[in-house]
């Protein structure tokens, strides 16, 4: 198959497609309401996806539509249309003493490829946000979420064509891997790529792509329960961080607890035990929680539970001497997504959200806020992990780089 010739007809859409703002909104709002109107469509397709995986398999939740998904997505979308678009934005200006005038302003990064896996919101969420920047899409999903995919592209090519665009603006590949590979190769089409999905996935693209690659790391997320920790918000938060949707990336993979703070891991720990969560804990936390846990809920941790995203319904409880050792162990083991403390120590907060090395860090808080959309970004490409161009959740203006605009009156340059 030529796959160039996607690439091509993308690269003609963007140079066409300066749109108007008013209409893009006006665009991004009608994909919103057809979204509501044809959940039932999109449902269905969903739905043959769905037939084909294992109910246990940890991106059957990610893969999952319901009706009120479609709503909050639509919502997202129409958050999107609210926001200031920052193209064009000026970021500095300078006159120098000969007389140039430059400024530096915002501009689209031009077209941005997204590999997936079995999430269909990523379709909406980057057809969203590209649409606002002036970027055009190539998505690229897994084929295991491939008839959610094409109904939701053909919901926003509905829309498209119903004011006019170039349906180029936002192209869904075939599903089959050699449009994979096409997309990590096509140099002089595609200006960045985005991965979403696992570590796995996420590695792959970073080590064969020829294509500038933005990462959006999985999450392997701590919450670090202190000395001075209150035990009422310590045990609303875990459980919070941890059950809320466990298949995203943000959720809470390991507790790391104080050791003079064991007598209280039972208590803290209650609302997992009531939600049957599977905990995998060293030998001290262990023994703390053997007596009250759910024998069929508790195991011994091996070395492997620790450093681990589960992605389901299973956490690692990991015990530490002081805060120092907190620090150390969270330097180890973090994929810089989000990290948590739990303490009522002023200085303690302090130092673990300045020295903690991750791209969203809190205190006294549930890791579950690490979403665009929670940080008032309307909705997000990713959560990027890497410290070049972005960092944390990727709203509007990471899906910008900026231009230099110099003007003069004849100035040339002597030495």
């Amino acid at each position: 198959m030529n796959y160039n010739q996607y690439f091509e007809n993308a690269l003609i859409a963007g140079r066409k497609a300066t749109l108007a703002p008013a209409l893009i909104n006006q665009v991004l709002h009608d994909v919103a309401a057809e979204a509501i109107a044809q959940t039932h469509l999109i449902l269905a397709e969903n739905q043959k996806d769905l037939d084909l995986m294992d109910p246990e398999d940890p991106k059957y939740d990610r893969l999952k539509l319901t009706a009120a998904r479609i709503e909050a997505i639509a919502g997202d979308m129409i958050n999107v249309a609210n926001l200031d678009s920052p193209l064009g934005k000026q970021l500095s200006e300078t006159h120098m003493p000969n007389g140039l005038s430059i400024t530096k302003i915002r501009v689209p990064l031009g077209v941005v490829g997204v590999i997936y896996e079995a999430r269909p919101n990523v379709t909406f969420d980057v057809f969203a946000l590209c649409s606002k920047t002036g970027n055009i899409s190539i998505l690229k999903g897994g084929s295991d979420a491939d008839h959610s995919n094409r109904a939701i592209v053909t919901v926003i090519h509905k829309v498209l064509a119903k004011h006019h665009i170039d349906p180029n603006v936002v192209t869904l590949l075939p599903a089959e891997r050699e449009a994979t590979a096409a997309l990590l190769n096509a140099i002089g089409f595609v200006d960045v790529l985005i991965p979403r999905g696992s570590q796995s996935l996420i590695n792959f693209v970073r080590d064969n792509s020829k294509v500038p690659v933005i990462e959006t790391g999985a999450g392997i997320v701590h919450t670090y329960f202190d000395e001075s920790g209150d035990l009422v918000k310590g045990a609303e938060i875990i459980a919070n961080a941890k059950t809320r949707r466990v298949s995203v990336c943000n959720a809470l993979d390991c507790l790391i607890i104080h050791a003079d703070r064991l007598n209280d891991l039972p208590q803290l720990s209650h609302i997992l035990k009531e939600k049957e969560v599977e905990l995998f804990a060293d030998e001290r936390a262990y023994e703390a929680l053997r007596k009250d846990y759910p024998e069929t809920l508790l195991h011994k941790a091996r070395p492997e539970h620790f450093g681990t995203e589960f992605l389901s319904m299973k956490m690692a409880v990991k015990t530490v001497d002081n805060f120092k050792q907190a620090l150390e162990y969270i330097a180890i083991n973090s994929s810089k997504h989000s990290e948590a403390i739990i303490s009522e120590d002023a200085e303690n907060i302090a130092t673990f959200l300045n020295d903690v090395d991750a791209a969203a860090v809190y205190a006294n808080v549930s890791t579950a806020f690490t979403d665009g959309a929670q940080f008032g970004l309307g909705a997000e490409i990713g959560i990027s992990t890497q410290k070049l161009h972005a960092r944390g959740p990727m709203g509007l203006e990471e899906l910008t780089s900026y231009k230099w605009i110099v003007k003069g009156d004849g100035q040339i340059r002597n030495s």
